[in-house]
């Protein structure tokens, strides 16, 4: 069972071929067989996971069940959960527990999903690989001495491990859709403010956004259609309506005119992601899509104007873990300055320690109108690209990541090589739109993902495409060797 999809799950479920005691018993067992190796996560609920999942079968039995009822999943380590440790990845946080359910955790558990565990991340999502863990690296599937990509790494790499058929994750400036691309699955980062941020822990507000992984599209229209709505705790979360995801999934997309941009195919791009990427373009031109040219001018100063606002917001969310509310206090300070100080320098990371610094100083006074002031008004000059380049088409293609995963340890002296892994993702959050990222290929035994994009909650025409594209390849279908 632990092959299924979440709909094929779902599925069997509802016909009574399994229990969803049965089922989350067999994934724990393979968590506990297979993840010393991974390190995907950090805190396995397999108490609470047995009771949801008794719960899940009471309601499938009395005919009450939803399609998410009584399937496993994990949470990122970022979501706050009652009751069980809620690290961010970091030793600050290392020993909080929330005392009540982000959004995102209620939803999913109130439509009867079972949450199996909490997944490693990069230390308060601040990352590309998953390397900045205070709980160490999380390990890619495909290959043990990879990376699988990050923040959301530990999501990603239990998803393609088979551990559990879905799980949750952040998207800050590509954390979902980059990981999924490098561990071989699908990843979807929703339109900014389509799922509500409340009760997740903030790394940058206004680019913050919870979305699904899965190995499908069809899956992530499901786990959408779960997670998606209003929330009125969270200011940012916005009234619109929430569609039937699946409805759409199988929608003919000739006639759709999908638009490359030139900026995505540059220097900078492995030569196998390019081939692997216009091959998956020419299968969707083969299924009717039309294939225009099209053109993000400013999408170079998208990288400087992202790592001026991200950290400009996290130093000042991050400002609230000084060792006296909540979070990692040092012993013995001997007045509020040491307490201070040597509570978050022992608290958090040196990535984190980097991004509090750069934030910090491009927010200062003298410092502002020339720095942060001037990466807003670049937020604009991108967001107003791609708007001019969606009037043109109806979605946007090109690769998620320019190269296949990397090796452990490769970029962890070389900031600069590590934040342009996200060089076609983080665009995206800067404008607030909708992401995809589905399996494409493989380059020297690594996933390759194609990335689409689309307008603003045009969720559901990205997952159209998706799946149309998996409907005639197999990328999805591929398990990592000694997890079948």
């Amino acid at each position: 069972m632990h092959q299924k999809t979440v709909a094929e799950v779902s599925a069997a479920l509802h016909a009574g071929e399994i229990s969803s005691r049965e089922l989350t018993d067999a994934l724990l067992h393979r968590i506990e067989q297979f993840d010393p190796g991974l390190n995907s996560l950090i805190t396995v609920t397999a108490e609470q996971a047995r009771a949801a999942a008794d719960a899940a079968d009471a309601r499938l039995r009395s005919g009450e069940a939803g399609p998410l009822t009584g399937v496993p999943l994990i949470h990122k380590d970022i979501f706050c959960t009652d009751g069980v440790a809620t690290t961010c990845g970091s030793r600050m946080l290392e020993s909080f527990q929330a005392p009540y359910d982000a959004t995102v955790v209620r939803r999913l558990a109130d439509a009867g999903a079972v949450m199996l565990g909490k997944a490693n991340m990069d230390e308060f999502a601040m990352g590309s690989s998953n390397e900045t863990s205070y709980f160490g690296p999380v390990r890619n599937p495909w290959d043990l001495d990879a990376v699988p990509g990050g923040s959301s790494g530990g999501s990603a790499a239990a998803v393609a491990a088979r551990l559990a058929p879905a799980a949750t994750g952040t998207d800050t400036g590509g954390s979902i859709r980059q990981p999924a691309a490098l561990s071989g699955i699908c990843g979807l980062k929703p339109t900014y403010g389509r799922v509500s941020r409340y009760g997740m822990v903030a790394f940058a507000s206004s680019l913050d956004q919870a979305g699904p992984f899965a190995r499908t599209a069809e899956d992530l229209a499901l786990l959408l259609g779960g997670m998606a709505g209003l929330d009125e705790r969270d200011s940012t979360s916005v009234d619109h309506v929430v569609p039937d995801y699946s409805e759409s999934l199988n929608r003919s997309i000739k006639g759709l005119r999908i638009g490359v941009p030139r900026e995505f195919f540059g220097e900078g791009l492995d030569a196998d992601v390019r081939s692997r990427v216009e091959a998956a373009l020419q299968v969707l031109e083969g299924e009717g899509a039309e294939l225009v040219e099209v053109q993000l001018p400013n999408m170079e100063l998208a990288l400087p104007a992202y790592y001026v606002i991200a950290p400009a917001e996290a130093s000042s969310n991050l400002a609230r873990y000084d060792g006296v509310r909540f979070g990692h206090r040092c012993a013995q300070p001997q007045d509020l300055e040491d307490l201070y100080k040597r509570s978050r320098a022992e608290g958090f990371g040196d990535e984190v320690q980097r991004r509090i610094l750069v934030g910090t100083y491009a927010l200062s006074a003298g410092y502002y109108d020339a720095y942060y002031r001037k990466a807003q008004q670049v937020r604009r000059l991108v967001s107003e690209d791609f708007r001019q380049a969606l009037e043109q088409v109806d979605v946007l293609a090109g690769p998620t990541s320019p190269t296949p995963a990397f090796g452990l340890g490769e970029r962890a002296d070389d900031p600069v090589q590590m934040y342009l892994s996200d060089i076609y993702t983080l665009g995206v959050n800067l404008a607030g739109l909708p992401g995809l990222s589905v399996p494409a290929g493989f380059s020297r035994g690594r996933p390759v993902g194609l990335q689409l994009i689309g307008g603003y909650f045009d969720e559901a025409r990205l997952l159209n495409v998706g799946h149309k594209y998996q409907q005639v390849t197999d990328w999805h279908k591929q398990v990592p060797e000694g997890f079948e």
